[in-house]
């Protein structure tokens, strides 16, 4: 497993991921400190205010058919069509079947078919066997996780509510998707650095851009000072958490977007509200701590990447779930569960065209809240800015960037906030709190791709 994760991110360097001149990023102009009157484009609804903490669980790389195939009223398939005109019958492929795909932005479009005027802006979603598969199983991108396996993700959506048209904001994969669940943006890079993911990785270490007519374009230093929601927190006097993996030099914490930008990587943020490991998360709630908002990220064997093949990721979340639901918490707290992207897996649904970087497949989203309908399947459309939107709008925070602006919130569709807060029904998942409090830190590089 380190070998092969060591091999790929080596393979990364050797393409010339990082040999284009460097750029430096341009600082965004200073922001004004924000007053707790102020609005976003949307009021808030009625009843919002009963929430005070927002929890943002991101998981890796499974589109929603994946995770959630024949699930009772939402939209999925059972066979997908490839480039060849072929029906293929949907495989079970178990969490710790350990093997790639290809997610990138260029993988994206070869899945797409597009026949648009731009790469997938017609999106026909038959060519996802045009994905390059690295040591998977014959059509592994055309996949779904054992019903076995997801139940604890299947238990939370028939207790709470199920979106199934939340789509990435982003094409492609990891690291611009970790930029969008803190900035709703990524500065136009698309798919991954050439070697660390962010500033500690000096001068050598670039990202691509991504042009407005959607191909690989100029290289810049995956080092950025954008606006984020945590600085707008902080101006607002909320605090917030990131609970993420350790940053290591030269390796580690792939899935920790802060460390990708500078005032933020540089400043007492990073050493106050970054917090490693991600299993403190489940400690501090039980001693009585919790940010107005939180993200959490998970480690390479709890997550559902396929590269890890761990396995443990649905066991992980249901443990965060757990740990809100029987704290003191509960009734003031929206848990949102989402994957970052599609990590190559077949979709039906084609996304909707919103801007040059956007929108990607077709990706899960939970939404867990002593408000939240019960048993309840919502057809907006959402992307993954929709959870930040959610955010501005409760504590009255203006929007970023593009991908809020136009993000609809699940305020309105997904709650009740008339009812009385409904009691938490635990979450049963082969492994529990106690389990992941016992793990140790997992060094492996978990995301080169």
């Amino acid at each position: 497993m380190n070998r092969s994760l060591t091999l790929l991110a080596a393979l990364c360097l050797l393409s010339g991921c990082s040999s284009s001149p460097i750029r430096p990023s341009t600082a965004l102009p200073a922001v004004a400190p924000l007053r707790m009157t102020q609005v976003g484009n949307a009021a808030p609804i009625e009843g919002m205010v009963k929430i005070k903490h927002v929890v943002y669980v991101i998981q890796e790389n499974r589109s929603f058919n994946d995770v959630f195939k024949g699930y009772p009223g939402a939209k999925t398939a059972s066979q997908g069509k490839d480039s060849y005109g072929n029906t293929i019958a949907l495989q079970p492929i178990s969490l710790k079947t350990q093997y790639e795909i290809d997610h990138s932005a260029l993988g994206m479009f070869a899945a797409c078919d597009g026949t648009g005027k731009l790469p997938g802006t017609d999106c026909k979603m038959d060519g996802f066997n045009l994905e390059n598969l690295f040591n998977g199983p014959k059509n592994g991108q055309y996949a779904y996780i054992p019903h076995s396996e997801s139940k604890p993700y299947w238990d939370m959506a028939h207790q709470w509510v199920l979106a199934d048209r939340m789509f990435a904001s982003q094409l492609d994969e990891s690291f611009v998707a970790h930029q969008y669940a803190i900035a709703a943006q990524a500065e136009d890079s698309v798919n991954v650095p050439g070697f660390i993911w962010g500033c500690g990785g000096g001068l050598a270490v670039q990202v691509q851009r991504l042009t407005h007519r959607r191909a690989l374009g100029t290289w810049q230093r995956p080092c950025f000072d954008e606006q984020t929601l945590g600085d707008e927190l902080d101006e607002a006097g909320l605090p917030w958490r990131f609970y993420t993996s350790r940053y290591k030099k030269p390796l580690g914490g792939y899935w920790s977007g802060y460390q990708a930008i500078r005032h933020i990587f540089y400043g007492p943020d990073w050493k106050n509200d970054v917090i490693t490991p991600q299993k403190t998360f489940l400690s501090d709630v039980a001693a009585g701590k919790l940010g107005s908002f939180t993200w959490i990220t998970p480690q390479c064997l709890e997550s559902d990447h396929p590269l890890c093949g761990g396995g443990l990721g649905p066991s992980w979340v249901a443990s965060i779930v757990n740990a809100v639901g029987e704290s003191k918490f509960w009734d003031s707290t929206v848990i949102f569960v989402q994957w970052d992207d599609w990590g190559g897996f077949y979709d039906p649904v084609p996304p909707p065209y919103k801007d040059f970087d956007g929108n990607g497949f077709r990706v899960p989203l939970i939404v867990i809240s002593a408000y939240a309908k019960k048993n309840y399947v919502s057809h907006v459309e959402y992307e993954s800015a929709s959870v930040l939107r959610f955010a501005e709008d409760l504590f009255g925070l203006p929007q970023l960037a593009g991908a809020d602006r136009r993000a609809a919130s699940p305020a309105a569709d997904s709650f009740d906030f008339s009812q009385k807060p409904r009691r938490f029904v635990p979450i049963k998942a082969p492994h529990d709190g106690a389990f992941f409090l016992a793990q140790p830190d997992d060094p492996r590089i978990p995301d080169p791709q």
